[in-house]
């Protein structure tokens, strides 16, 4: 298997509904731009052997196949956590290997959102209906059944999540006076899964100050969301902070060709005013 160009693949991506992504090679193109030396091969294959062991033990389930979610969640946790052995990492949660999957591979180690990916990607070997969470601090996914769903934390071995654990969750992110809101459970776009996976990565190269790295992020993540405007937004005041004033300016005006009005246009306006008198 010949290893791809990443950042063509995501571009190529980036042109796909939402429902036709591959969620985990998508993620091992991320993945393999910063670890361009990882087992590419290897990683493809070990996705293969999730996907037929997926496969055997659905067929093995028939509380599973005939749309039971808790009976689903029991089988996928299994196959990714028993016959795998993936674990949360909680001992070095915010080593960056953590959110590239090549490395989770290796490791069997990962962050919420990337264990998240591998059970979605399970599921999506036997057809089994299952979307992310729109719940802030911690990644959650959500099984669909016949009679409804599950919420599933992949970082704990794939515990079931009722409204009170979720809320105690909540409660550690946000404080003690949080409650849950209906959008906290909400599906989000499979799109939305791997640009969450990818914020992991540039967040902490924020952290780090490596503003250049950070910014390296954000345009890969572009390739795949080319309608994001607030990563056109993000990408162009990172181009301010390197003092890239022509690449800041492209940047700042796609998001005003997505986002023409309003306060936050007003603001880039702003700051797009200040950088061409730069220029000058």
């Amino acid at each position: 298997m010949k290893e791809p160009d990443p950042r063509a693949a995501l571009t190529a991506a980036g042109q796909l509904p939402d429902a036709e992504l591959d969620l985990a090679t998508i993620a091992l193109h991320f993945a393999l731009i910063d670890t361009p030396d990882g087992d590419w091969r290897g990683a493809m294959d070990h996705l293969t052997d999730i996907a037929r062991a997926m496969t055997l033990a659905a067929e093995q389930s028939p509380a599973a196949e005939q749309g039971d979610a808790e009976a689903r969640r029991g089988v996928l946790a299994e196959v990714i956590h028993g016959d795998f052995g993936y674990a949360g990492d909680s001992e070095t949660y915010d080593d960056p290997a953590n959110a590239n999957l090549l490395q989770v591979i290796e490791r069997r180690r990962g962050l919420p959102v990337a264990l998240g990916l591998l059970w979605m990607h399970a599921a999506d070997a036997v057809g089994w209906p299952v979307h992310g969470l729109d719940f802030p601090g911690h990644f959650f996914l959500a099984l669909e059944g016949v009679r409804g769903q599950v919420v599933v934390d992949p970082f704990n071995e794939g515990t079931a999540m009722d409204a009170p654990a979720l809320r105690e969750v909540l409660k550690r992110v946000e404080g003690r006076q949080a409650e849950l809101r209906p959008n906290m459970v909400a599906p989000v776009e499979r799109r939305s899964v791997l640009l969450r996976l990818q914020n992991n990565i540039k967040l902490r190269r924020l952290k780090a100050q490596d503003m250049a790295g950070a910014l390296a992020c954000t345009e890969d993540m572009l390739r795949l969301a080319p309608d994001s405007a607030p990563l056109w937004r993000e990408a162009g005041l990172m181009n301010q902070r390197l003092d890239r004033i022509g690449a800041a300016l492209v940047c700042l005006d796609r998001f005003l060709a997505l986002v023409p009005t309003g306060e936050a246009a007003e603001r880039v306006k702003g700051v797009m005013e200040e950088l061409r008198q730069r220029l000058n």
